[in-house]
């Protein structure tokens, strides 16, 4: 019994300075977001390149959002790669004005390496594009999209994140626990981290990257969460990932606890593959550049699932030790109240945090939050299973919703 005491108290210490580490960073969501100077006024040139694996259903209203760009239409390209295909996703593409490769390759199926292998193309032709942006195909795209991340590059970003919305986010308890998911992360971390000069992370979606900073080697990532390994060597060259709170991207989540399950599952796999892929070089590379922003890059990967574990094992500690000495059934129940209630109310609290800081209507969303804890508590068992059993099959998420840019337009002035 003494061990167990002492162990706690070390996970104590751990956790305490971990967890008041990102409070105190959160704090700087508090502040809007930071506006950089111009370094240069142009009108650049970009490629909008979107990876599709039967996507018929849904490819054309993400082509008709990009069409309908407040961006002159001759500095821009739509392409579609259009990737082991077996249905008309191609030619409902090219139908709509794209501009569409397809790709076969059985053995590879993942996003990366449709990137990897449409990218080196477009580098071996040496094409006079300036940046590119990267969308999955059930996503619509706000109309001022590119002309904001077009100022990102006028600002001397590299790489940056636009803002991921939601979609469907009134759907269901699992799209909603989605959207406060996400509304979240670009509030609390996003924000603070763009604030503070640190480095923000991709997002799967909805980013832009610098053509010339892929010239050298192409596209090269190799785990299942392209987008977080991208984002962690560009932060181990001591690069930082910026944020467009203003260039947004809708995107639809599954409606269905399986797929969102076997989705959240591929996405912890891939955190896992980084993490220890990268650790080590992201620990290597705080120290070598003495910089907070490689540091906070190694603490996300090295920290985010493991903590998260270890914090639950803290609390399922204290209550049995704590419940250890209890004899009578008031006690014990007691006991049981005084963890489960904080542990059930803090997603709440920083999720309706989020929503109130950026105008969110609460009405729609009562169920989503009262919901919450119990999707981030799938959560927890996704990566704990994941630490045992780890699945590297990628399967495709099936979309449901048809939803185009003027409905998502009509919701929000409706809310």
């Amino acid at each position: 019994m003494e061990q167990l005491y002492i162990l706690r108290e070390i996970l104590v210490y751990v956790l305490t300075i971990y967890w008041g580490y990102q409070i105190i960073i959160s704090l700087f969501s508090l502040a809007k977001p930071k506006e950089k100077p111009l370094l240069m006024d142009k009108k650049h040139k970009f490629m909008a390149i979107i990876p599709a694996h039967n996507e018929s259903s849904v490819i054309v209203n993400l082509i008709e959002s990009l069409k309908k760009q407040t961006y002159d239409k001759n500095l821009y390209d739509i392409y579609v790669i259009a990737d082991n295909c077996t249905d008309n996703t191609a030619e409902k593409a090219r139908l709509a004005g794209a501009i569409v490769y397809e790709r076969f390759d059985p053995s590879k199926k993942t996003k990366g390496a449709a990137l990897q292998w449409f990218l080196k193309q477009k580098i071996d032709e040496n094409a006079d594009y300036d940046a590119f942006f990267v969308f999955d195909a059930d996503n619509i795209v706000d109309k001022n999209f590119i002309t904001n991340m077009n100022k990102k590059l006028c600002q001397g970003e590299t790489v940056v994140q636009g803002y991921r919305d939601i979609k469907n986010p009134h759907d269901n308890w699992i799209t909603s626990g989605y959207a406060l998911f996400y509304w979240t992360m670009h509030r609390v971390y996003h924000l603070s981290r763009y604030n503070l000069g640190l480095s923000c992370l991709l997002n799967g979606t909805g980013f832009m990257v610098r053509f010339d900073m892929i010239k050298p080697n192409g596209w090269q990532t190799y785990t299942l969460t392209e987008d977080i390994e991208f984002s962690l060597l560009h932060i181990i060259k001591n690069q930082k990932v910026g944020w467009a709170v203003d260039a947004i991207v809708y995107d639809e989540q599954p409606t269905s606890f399986r797929q969102s399950w076997s989705q959240r599952s591929r996405w912890t796999v891939g955190h896992l593959q980084c993490m220890g892929r990268y650790t080590g070089e992201l620990f290597r590379s705080s120290l070598r550049n003495k910089n907070l922003a490689t540091f906070d890059g190694f603490l996300y990967i090295a920290g985010t699932a493991p903590m998260l574990i270890l914090t639950f094992l803290l609390l399922f500690m204290n209550y049995w030790l704590h419940t250890s000495d209890f004899i009578t059934g008031y006690e014990y129940g007691m006991s049981i109240l005084k963890y489960l209630i904080p542990t059930f109310l803090f997603p709440i609290i920083i999720s309706s945090y989020a929503m109130f800081m950026d105008k969110k209507p609460f009405r729609p969303m009562i169920k989503g939050l009262l919901c919450y804890p119990f999707f981030m508590a799938t959560w927890i068992v996704i990566n704990v299973k994941c630490l045992f059993k780890r699945d590297l099959t990628w399967e495709k998420i099936e979309h449901v919703r048809n939803i185009n840019i003027a409905e998502v337009s009509n919701a929000m002035e409706k809310l």
